[in-house]
């Protein structure tokens, strides 16, 4: 079988077409035009049937999805038109997570052992060499603990639905969460921090905790559900996705929401604002696929119990 392989402008990109079995899928399809293309990794492509004529603005062609035929399932025959685009440059899902969970530690922890150094000797303040308070302390362990987590969650627990994504992420990301820990840190350990009252930082620290144990509970269901080797997609029934359709990212706002309640850092609420906004988003798409995909799926609330 051959296809005609060309970019979203419509420029062919393979003179004469590119030939595949009868029986190819789209890992064969993208080994093929990498054989063709070296330059083009199969993590860097994606291809999409052409978009029908007279089709709406914005219509986006349909996505070959990865191991599926493209006879049998996407029915594409001798001398169809297939659409390629370059997802550019990628780097493995696992490294970007790891940097993106090493970094915060290693931003926030200088303001905290080094502090003296820092707002002191650096920076000519007042009061660099007083006694760390206790919410100061917390504040370093329950920060650290939250990065450890999830940079264990990503060795031992998460399965990741692609292999890559785009290099360009890896420093929007690292940027993101290295940023807003640095300063998250420089508030908090600052001489002229003034701390909460005791129940108030108890409380807020004894919320973060137990977000953050719901959080790993979520993620180690979520791995369970592939445990049987299937990369097939699973609806979540089980604890907390029982009544939310992200009980992951709800445990993932409440534990900073608490940390914030502990410490009220001006810069960690805004980065808390940041983090739900984004999540919001995700999650009503998430609930969106999780209808389509499942007929009858209803759940309580979307992301925030008892509010969305």
């Amino acid at each position: 079988m051959k296809l005609t392989v060309v970019s979203r402008s419509g420029r062919e990109l393979v003179a004469g077409g590119l030939t595949v079995a009868d029986g190819a899928t789209t890992d064969d399809l993208k080994a093929a035009f990498h054989k063709a293309k070296p330059k083009f990794y199969p993590t860097r492509q994606r291809f999409t049937l052409p978009v029908p004529a007279g089709a709406p603005p914005k219509t986006r062609g349909v996505p070959l999805d990865a191991g599926k035929s493209l006879s049998k399932d996407h029915g594409l025959k001798n001398g169809d038109t297939v659409v390629f685009k370059d997802l550019g440059p990628q780097v493995p899902y696992a490294v970007v997570f790891l940097a993106e969970y090493a970094g915060p530690m290693l931003c926030y922890l200088p303001f905290y052992f080094f502090r003296t150094e820092i707002y002191g000797d650096l920076l000519g303040m007042k009061g660099a060499a007083k006694p760390l308070l206790q919410v100061q302390f917390l504040a370093m362990v329950v920060h650290t603990a939250h990065y450890l987590k999830r940079i264990l969650e990503t060795v031992f627990v998460h399965q990741f639905s692609h292999a890559t994504m785009p290099i360009f992420n890896l420093f929007k990301n690292c940027s993101y969460y290295w940023g807003f820990a640095a300063f998250m840190s420089y508030f908090i350990n600052h001489p002229a921090y003034t701390p909460v009252s005791e129940t108030q930082m108890l409380a807020g620290f004894a919320l973060s905790t137990v977000a953050q144990l719901g959080n790993a509970h979520c993620h180690l269901y979520q791995a369970s559900l592939r445990s049987d080797g299937s990369k097939a997609y699973k609806e979540p029934k089980g604890g907390l996705f029982k009544y939310v359709t992200c009980a992951n990212y709800a445990c993932e706002i409440y534990q900073w929401i608490g940390f914030n309640v502990a410490t009220q850092s001006a810069m960690g609420w805004f980065f808390v604002s940041c983090g739900a906004f984004q999540m919001y988003f995700w999650a009503i798409a998430k609930h969106k696929r999780l209808k389509k995909l499942f007929p009858g799926f209803k759940r309580a609330f979307k992301l925030l119990p008892p509010f969305v």
